[in-house]
Formats: structure tokens, C-alpha cells, sequence
């Protein structure tokens, strides 16, 4: 079976990576072209692209999928399938139509549930305790295509959403064998979605990032492990003064100070009230400028105002 891979991250990486390992016939891959990054704004390129040219792939990086380029070019590779994970681009249907076997994807969710770009994160943030991965035939419609095989996986109360992307990018990659190794023999289900039953979710930015403490304590603590890496919960334990929020835990304290009101600081960290009457307990944190630290530490340099 030969392959044309498309991706840009580290979560498509992984299953490249997988194929390579599994001694897949990987006719060409295909990437975002390389971008600017850091601050000194250096062209930088995919994990993807240095992952295939470290494997001495042929690599393809084209500005645009609709103008007759990618087209061409796949063509030339005459790939019998494609596989298309985190890829950051919509693919034209005569693309997807263009192999034998048409195209999967990977998608880091329960599909139909948080179809979209960062389902990942969402997972954590709605507090969810189920998750999983899911390969899909591709279709004109975002990831409505016939699921293929799906696996779940626990989410743990305190698992940030960057613990959870490097299981579900492991998961998935071992899906994906599987995936295409059922589907050159014949043997691969193909189930078409419950459309009535889909989600969405859309990117995250730094516009989510301050936590609601009037919320109740699960939903701030999901908020906080759910932003890790990135863009990270922020706070202001002082009116005017941001601290990034890393970790926190929940409390048996009921209080009737009003919701963002730091009752308590010390040794085990800085209790705010929040919705009900309750608490969070933030145990890790980073002020401007400064490294993350426990909250213990913090307090010896930074004195909070209490009730």
C-alpha cells in the first residue's frame, strides 16, 4: 500500500513516525510550508517536514490545495491512500477521491463529539472523564466522515490537556496501523456518524485564559489543567497583578467571602472562594517575569491581602 502522509504537528509526527517504524511504503509527504517563529521570527519548519527529511522523504509543501498543485503532484505519486493528520488545511474533494482507498484521518476526540480544532483541550475543559481517538474516512464535510475504529481512555481529574494530547497522539498513532492494515485486507468497518449527535469546538486564544471564580470548583480546576500547556489560566490574586495559574486542588471549606476572595495563604497554598459558598486551593503558579513555582513560594516574595 502506498501512502502519501499530510500533517504539521507534533500529534501527525507521531503517526508518521509509527508508519516509518512499521515499514509502511511512503511514497511523499506533504506539510505546512515552513513559518516565521520566536522572537526572532526565523523560518521555522513543521515537526513533520524534519521528521520526514530525517527519513529521507520526499517533501511537499504548496502554498495552496485548490489551484491544480497539490493535485498534480499527487497524481505523480499514485499514492493508494492518504493519511491526513492535523494536516491544518481543508482538502478539495477531487484530492480526497484521487486513491484507491480515498483518505483517513486522526482526530483526537470521540467522533461526532468535538468535531473541529482543539478537541484535546475541550475534552479537559468541559470536564469530561471519556475521551479518545478516532480514524475516519475524510468527507467534504470537517470530520464527518464514516468513523473506522475508535478507542476511549480516562481522563484524569488532574491530567493537563498536554498529558492527555501526548497519550492520545501515542493512541493514535497505533490506531492508525491498525487502520490501514485492516483496509488494504478488507476487513476495516466503516460506520457512518450520527450527525444529530455532533459537536463543535473552535480554537483556543488568550481571551479564555482568566479564571471565572464564579464557578464551581471543578469547572475552575478543569479550566486551569485544561489551558497546558497553552495559553495557561491567569488570576488576579491582586486587583491589577496576573499570575499565571499552573495547579490547584479542591478543598472542604465553605466560606461566605464573595467568589475571588483569597481567604487563605500559606505552606499549602492561596484558598479563593468561588460559586456555593466553596473553594479552590491554587498550588502552583508564576508571577510576570518570574518562574513557575509552588505557591509556598511565592508567598515568601509577594505578601496577599486577606479578609
Amino acid at each position: 500500500m502506498r501512502v502519501v502522509f499530510m500533517g504539521t504537528p507534533d500529534f501527525a509526527a507521531a503517526s508518521l513516525k509509527k508508519l516509518i517504524e512499521e515499514k509502511f511504503e511512503i511514497a511523499g509527504v506533504f506539510t505546512q510550508p515552513d513559518r516565521p517563529k520566536g522572537r526572532g521570527m526565523e523560518m521555522s519548519c513543521s515537526p513533520v517536514k524534519e521528521l520526514a527529511l530525517a527519513n529521507a522523504l520526499p517533501v511537499f509543501q504548496p502554498e495552496k490545495m485548490r489551484d491544480g498543485t497539490a493535485l498534480s503532484i499527487l497524481r505523480d505519486l499514485k499514492p493508494d491512500i492518504l493519511v491526513v493528520v492535523a494536516y491544518g488545511r481543508i482538502l478539495p474533494d477531487e484530492l480526497l477521491a484521487l486513491p484507491k482507498y480515498g483518505a483517513v484521518n486522526v482526530h483526537g476526540s470521540l467522533l461526532p463529539r468535538y468535531r473541529g480544532a482543539a478537541p484535546i483541550q475541550w475534552a479537559v475543559l468541559n470536564g469530561d472523564k471519556i475521551t479518545g481517538v478516532t480514524t475516519m474516512y475524510l468527507a467534504h464535510d470537517m470530520d464527518a466522515g464514516d468513523i473506522i475504529y475508535a478507542r476511549e481512555t480516562e481522563i484524569g481529574e488532574f491530567e493537563t490537556a498536554g498529558e492527555l494530547f501526548d497519550r492520545l497522539m501515542d493512541m493514535g498513532a497505533e490506531l492508525l496501523v491498525k487502520t490501514l492494515r485492516d483496509i488494504e485486507s478488507g476487513t476495516a468497518p466503516r460506520t457512518p456518524q450520527d450527525h444529530t449527535k455532533a459537536t463543535y469546538v473552535k480554537m483556543l486564544d488568550k481571551s479564555i485564559c482568566p479564571i471565572d471564580w464564579n464557578s464551581a470548583p471543578r469547572e475552575i480546576v478543569k479550566h486551569i489543567y485544561g489551558l497546558q500547556p497553552w495559553p495557561v489560566a491567569t488570576a488576579e490574586l491582586e486587583p491589577g497583578k496576573a499570575v499565571r495559574v499552573f495547579a490547584a486542588s479542591y478543598t472542604d471549606t465553605h466560606t461566605a467571602y464573595a467568589p475571588g476572595t483569597v481567604i487563605a495563604a500559606g505552606k499549602a497554598g492561596i484558598e479563593v472562594a468561588c460559586a456555593g459558598g466553596e473553594t479552590v486551593l491554587i498550588t502552583e503558579l508564576q508571577a510576570p517575569g518570574k518562574k513557575r513555582m509552588r505557591a509556598e513560594d511565592f508567598l515568601r516574595g509577594n505578601r496577599l491581602t486577606l479578609p
